[in-house]
Parts: C-alpha cells; sequence; structure tokens
C-alpha cells in the first residue's frame, strides 16, 4: 500500500513539474495504461519518475534560469531534453546530469542553443501538438493512442512503440501537419 501511494505521489509531481515545451500523450499516460498504451503500468509510472529525477538532478547540476527551460520527456527509459541553454558547456553539462538517473537508457539531448523562447512561440508549440495529436488519432495507419508528441520550437518529437509501418505513417501525418518545421524520430521498433 504504501508503494501505491509513493507512486501515485510521483505521478501528481511529474504534473506539476512540466513545464517548458508543449507535450503531451495520447493515451497512455493520459488515459492510463492498458490497451491505450503497449507499455506496462509500472513503465508508465517508471517514466514519471524517471523525468521527475531528471528534473531534480538539472535543479542541482544549473542554475534556475537554465533549469526552467528545460523539458525532460520519458518513455519506456528514454529520455529526452528539450529547450533551451545559453551555451554548448550547459548543454554537455545537462546530458552529463540525467545519464546517471537509474533506469534511463538513452538520453536525446536536443536542447538547443539560444534565449529561452517565447510565450507566442510555445502557444504555438501546443496548437501544433494538438493538430498532430489530432491527426494521429484520425488516420487508420496509425496506433495515435500509443504515440506521446512533443514539439518545441515548431520541431515534432515523436515517442512510443511502434511496428516500423506505422512509424512511417505517423511521421508522415506529422510532417503533413502545418507548422511543423521538422519531424525527429525517437520510435523503439516492434519488428
Amino acid at each position: 500500500m504504501m508503494k501505491k501511494l509513493l507512486y501515485i505521489a510521483l505521478a501528481g509531481m511529474a504534473l506539476v513539474h512540466l513545464h517548458g515545451c508543449s507535450t503531451a500523450p495520447i493515451g497512455g499516460e493520459a488515459g492510463g495504461p492498458g490497451t491505450l498504451d503497449r507499455r506496462t503500468a509500472g513503465a508508465v509510472i517508471g517514466a514519471q519518475e524517471i523525468e521527475i529525477r531528471a528534473k531534480n538532478r538539472l535543479r542541482d547540476a544549473l542554475p534556475a534560469t537554465v533549469t526552467s527551460n528545460i523539458a525532460c520527456t520519458s518513455y519506456n527509459r528514454q529520455l529526452l531534453l528539450t529547450g533551451q541553454v545559453p551555451d554548448e558547456a550547459t548543454r554537455a553539462k545537462a546530458t552529463e546530469s540525467v545519464q546517471g538517473v537509474p533506469e534511463v537508457r538513452t538520453v536525446f539531448n536536443e536542447l538547443s542553443i539560444s534565449g529561452a523562447a517565447s510565450l507566442a512561440s510555445e502557444a504555438n508549440d501546443t496548437s501544433i501538438t494538438s493538430q498532430v495529436k489530432t491527426r494521429l488519432l484520425g488516420d487508420d495507419r496509425v496506433p495515435g493512442t500509443k504515440i506521446k508528441v512533443v514539439t518545441e520550437t515548431g520541431t515534432v518529437y515523436l515517442m512510443g512503440l511502434l511496428k516500423r509501418a506505422e512509424a512511417t505513417a505517423a511521421a508522415e501525418v506529422a510532417r503533413t501537419t502545418s507548422g511543423v518545421a521538422k519531424v525527429v524520430v525517437l520510435f523503439e521498433y516492434l519488428d
């Protein structure tokens, strides 16, 4: 019972700590594990724990003005860093800081060296994420509920466990969505 309460508390904290880029699962973490997600309930909770631990490590290693511009997104023990940092040294330190997070297999450092994103840019990212999710859910070739979509300054990151044909179709849907500047595919393949 105590372990279950810890998981619930960690999940709640994950929601509080998420800010920066627009990130949204389509199903799975949004609607609970099971048929909407190819991961187990433990993997979903594990992803939330990884995000919290990564954000805490970044806070310990970098100034608050920098960490407020970094988002941590985890899916199936892969960690995606998005946002803005002032220089290459800070970008490298961010990777170094999160590589030791327990259970993380891979770190994708997609941090850009630039000033913080504007509110208009963040609103645009939220709009793009919503459009991509809606289009993925409406495409019969794609298991839209099994894909996590993250958007940062017009770049869309796709994460999930998919078959190669599904992944190709999902990338095509994202690429042809209005406002998308670039698509980065971080899928793990089932075939």
